[in-house]
């Protein structure tokens, strides 16, 4: 599907643009194009991968005019860039209005004007039964996603969308923080050993935008059931990986955190369709006119619950050390440990 084709990603230069590019590079695509604006990793980036496929875009998704001149023939979009990080969003809520909300406006509309065949948005778990800026700017990015769906037909241009828990070992995330902390023989700080969170893998993110990609029908949104565990086995797993006697210090939860996220509210899943391994949101097509979807109900949603981290598949410690031996950080980490105890 993708062979001669141009895809662009916007904020390419994080783990899942990093993690495309890997999957691609080898294959019969025709160009891929990174869109971000921060310089500095487009320079590491160029010189890790020298790929002539690979091109390189400086721009800010909050400038129409910057993305408008990225867009020119390309046919696919994979929209990653986003405020990702809840405290700063919290702090800054409006700097996540422009980004998460006025931005995939602004590639959107970009997009329609451009004739892009298809373009997948990234959301997060965060956004359903948000609570904080972050989250509650991501649901605004997947309205307007399918609120523009509606107004364009599929075979012009297809719009669809993801929704995932946290990617372990990405930028940000806790798994990094707990290997430095017991490398530096520090506490490892959790803040509740009872919250939960899904486990995906960078490869599991890209492998349901890609799934998204092939099956999506105009407005989709999909997610991937995923396993979970809680924040405390995780921490046991770790330490039990790196051979590690490091304390386990309890802070609390901070603001704007959740004792479990939720990928499906119970809203949604009563209506979703149930793929084995995904779901598919299948997008509302009403309109203003919607005056007889209150007269007369279609489901009892009573009859469901929601689809969250504490009533997913829960891994104990066992499997939660074979999955993180998965993971290439986890092994190079393990690898440079065993390394300094070899030669010392």
């Amino acid at each position: 599907m993708l062979k001669n084709k141009i895809l662009l990603i916007t904020g390419g230069t994080g783990s899942f643009g990093k993690a495309v590019l890997q999957k691609y590079l080898k294959s019969d695509i025709g160009e891929i194009r990174i869109f971000s604006r921060d310089e500095e990793k487009q320079d590491v980036l160029r010189h890790e991968i020298q790929d002539n496929k690979v091109k390189y875009y400086i721009g800010d998704i909050r400038d129409y005019e910057s993305i408008n001149d990225a867009l020119f023939g390309v046919d696919y979009i994979f929209h990653a860039a986003a405020l990702k990080q809840v405290p700063s969003c919290e702090f800054y809520p409006m700097e996540a209005v422009k980004t998460n909300i006025n931005g995939v406006d602004n590639l959107i509309n970009s997009a329609f004007a451009n004739k892009v065949k298809k373009v997948v948005v990234l959301s997060t778990d965060k956004a359903v039964y948000p609570i904080n800026a972050m989250g509650i700017s991501k649901a605004m990015m997947e309205k307007v996603m399918v609120a523009k769906s509606r107004t364009v037909d599929e075979n012009r241009t297809l719009l669809c969308g993801t929704r995932y828990g946290n990617v372990m070992c990405s930028r940000g995330s806790v798994i990094p923080l707990f290997i430095r902390q017991i490398k530096n023989n520090e506490p490892i700080t959790i803040t509740d050993p009872n919250m939960t969170r899904f486990l995906m893998s960078i490869d599991d993110a890209v492998d349901l935008v890609l799934y998204a990609f092939t099956h999506a029908r105009q407005g989709d949104i999909f997610v991937q059931k995923a396993p979970a565990s809680t924040i405390g086995d995780l921490a046991l797993a770790l330490k039990e990986l790196f051979n590690a006697k490091n304390e386990i210090k309890v802070i609390g939860t901070r603001h704007g955190e959740k004792l479990y996220e939720t990928l499906l509210t119970r809203e949604e899943i009563a209506n979703a369709e149930d793929l084995e391994n995904h779901y598919r949101i299948q997008a509302d097509v009403r309109d203003l006119n919607y005056n007889k979807y209150f007269v007369e109900g279609e489901v009892t949603i009573s009859d469901y619950q929601d689809y969250n981290s504490h009533n997913t598949s829960r891994l104990n410690v066992e499997q939660i050390k074979e999955l993180l031996l998965k993971i290439e950080y986890v092994r190079s980490e393990l690898s440079m440990i065993k390394n300094d105890s070899t030669s010392r």
